[in-house]
């Protein structure tokens, strides 16, 4: 990796404190802000790694100027990345804001409040709770806070003056009962605001201090013989305590919490969170974040707990001294440990209990809403899935075409005997079994399998040259560096080389391999593209081991050892396995086979063999 001299001097420059990077290009555009505990170790590692990915190492060539901001905390350093994501909009960070934009129920900041469904914030002081997963969510309890409370809904700018000169007349939501007209001045504002204060204790998921408050209520009217006042905070108490028992009650015990859980699939990365009041869930909500480098799971979850974080900063922001009053620290519940730090928050990591079980259900949700993504994107482009794993294949392998059809070739032998090799057929990234082939070693003679891969790549694709086939678009070897170059020398002999794609894989470490370049490339393990070609190699290790075992079994098995009367398959299988010869079965000895396959079996082999 080369480096330029200005990247150089700024490098020696940077400062151990916590802060958030900037990468900018030559047209000065920010293409990548980060945050962290140590910048100088952090930076550095981009310009220090051997070993990185395609995107990485794009975005390392592009890098034209560094500039850093130092700040006091990891924290500030978290919320400041968060802004300047959103603001610069960088091409090679994720931004955390999903396809849609949900709903949040908004309780106005004006005298005698309305309360209403919208789907944008508007930083004017107004209190948003939300969001709600579904409108119907937001719609159902916006209809159930309408039966209890009498708001109004209209949009009247409500000035006390003109109340009090009587400039409006209450309309017909009055005359029904849905209003208690605050524009002629039926209902004190300190009354209203008792509505109001009521309205956020619910949304809240503070349901049981409501109800107690309209129970007391109640009695008192009951004990003044105020029957009908009295029936009507009754038939609010029901609605609201029908309202709180179809609730999800996932908690015997009435605690408050958040949870986070998530479902990583590689290039999307999905987060399910969860808001518990009282032992209920009031809030869930999933989203998909697309991955642009290599961010972590630590890194994507810490971001979206900081997103919605900063999302429901309004939503606790109420002035009013009896709603603050005894408030305590939040408790986040997430399924890994997080290095961040937020003031009044408690991260939990449960193992086992409640919490682990509330953990498990956000964590299923995650997994659903992962799970219907991806059908949707299946039923609205049944190829999508497959065109991006292709292109994502073409990316990382630096390949000309699509590898629409990939065969892979797996050889095997048995003490230099019974020599076979498997083919294996994948069209657009799935296993098409009707081009799965076998081949019996003809032309090598002892274990050399090199020989056999250039025997049976020879044999496959002068072929198809001939027959004038279909050729495939990527071969893959299993094996490394020789058997890679086996192939390699036989598609030069037949005038193939440049025009299929060829890599190798060694199984050890899943490195891959590229003719001509001695340096493997390392692919993510949770990439797709080393999912396909480790999913093709292992059908290729399955079909020929298949094909090996019938040979074999048909070979000096059944002709020297099934005829031993008592002595079945599997038995002499493993006397063969252990022993690799018939001959060395006949002599050894009844201690010997004893260790093999036990006293009786032994017994019977020995004694077979002495008596021909």
């Amino acid at each position: 990796m080369t480096i330029s001299d200005k990247i150089k001097s700024i490098l020696k420059t940077i400062p151990t404190d916590p802060g958030v990077y900037r990468y900018y290009d030559d047209k000065g555009e920010i293409i990548y802000v980060g945050k962290a505990k140590n910048l100088k170790r952090r930076v550095h590692s981009y310009f220090n790694k051997q070993q990185q990915s395609r995107k990485v190492s794009v975005l390392v060539s592009r890098i034209d100027d560094i500039r850093f901001t130092v700040v006091n905390s990891e924290m500030e350093a978290l919320l400041l990345e968060n802004n300047f994501i959103k603001q610069y909009k960088p091409r090679y960070n994720i931004l955390l804001k999903d396809d849609k934009t949900y709903p949040w129920i908004c309780i106005k900041n004006e005298k005698f409040p309305r309360v209403f469904l919208t789907r944008k914030k508007v930083n004017d002081g107004s209190t948003y709770f939300g969001p709600y997963p579904s409108v119907m969510t937001a719609k159902t309890l916006l209809e159930m806070l309408r039966q209890l409370y009498p708001i109004r809904n209209c949009k009247l700018i409500l000035r006390q003056e003109n109340i009090n000169n009587g400039h409006y007349r209450p309309c017909l939501e009055y005359h029904i009962g849905n209003c208690k007209a605050p524009c002629d001045g039926s209902i004190s504002e300190d009354d209203y605001n008792e509505m109001i204060y009521n309205v956020k204790k619910v949304i809240k998921g503070n349901i049981q201090e409501v109800l107690r408050d309209m129970k007391s209520k109640m009695m008192a009217h009951a004990a003044k013989l105020e029957f009908e006042q009295a029936q009507d905070i009754k038939d609010k108490y029901d609605l609201l305590e029908n309202y709180h028992a179809k609730s999800v009650v996932c908690s015997n015990t009435a605690h408050d919490m958040e949870v986070f859980s998530f479902e990583d699939a590689d290039a999307s990365f999905y987060i399910n969170y969860m808001k518990i009041v009282e032992g209920a869930i009031i809030q869930s909500h999933s989203l998909e974040i697309k991955r642009k480098l290599e961010e972590t799971p630590e890194e994507l979850l810490s971001m979206a707990i900081i997103e919605i974080h900063q999302m429901n900063a309004g939503t606790d922001s109420d002035t009013d001294s009896h709603i603050n009053k005894g408030k305590k620290n939040r408790e986040i519940i997430v399924p890994i440990e997080l290095d961040i730090d937020i003031e009044g928050v408690r991260f939990t990591v449960p193992q086992r209990g409640e919490k682990f079980e509330i953990l498990e259900l956000s964590q299923r949700n995650a997994k659903q809403y992962r799970l219907e993504m991806e059908k949707l994107r299946t039923l609205v482009d049944p190829e999508r899935h497959t065109k991006r794993i292709l292109n994502q294949m073409k990316e990382d392998l630096k390949l000309p075409v699509l590898p629409e059809v990939i065969e892979c070739f797996d050889n095997s032998n048995f003490q230099g005997d019974y020599a076979v090799a498997a083919m294996t057929q994948f069209v657009n990234a799935k296993p098409n079994k009707s081009g799965y082939r076998h081949f019996n070693i003809k032309t090598v003679e002892g274990p050399n399998d090199f020989a056999s891969m250039e025997e049976i790549i020879y044999r496959r694709y002068s072929r198809l040259l001939n027959e004038n086939q279909r050729l495939p678009d990527l071969i893959v070897v299993d094996g490394g560096k020789g058997q890679l170059s086996s192939a390699v020398k036989i598609l030069q002999q037949l005038g193939l080389f440049g025009k299929i794609s060829i890599i190798g894989i060694a199984e050890k470490l899943e490195e891959i391999y590229f003719p001509g370049d001695s340096i493997p490339l390392y692919i993510d393990k949770r990439s797709e593209t080393l999912k396909v070609i480790q999913h093709i190699r292992d059908e290729a290790h399955r079909f020929g081991i298949t094909h090996h075992r019938k040979k074999f079994e048909k070979g000096f098995i059944h002709s020297e050892l099934n005829d031993i009367k008592g002595i079945g398959k599997q038995t002499a299988e493993k006397l063969m396995l252990e022993l690799k010869s018939v001959k060395n079965i006949k002599e050894a000895s009844i201690e010997t086979l004893e260790a093999i396959v036990g006293k009786a079996k032994a017994k019977i082999v020995w004694e077979y063999f002495r008596s021909i």
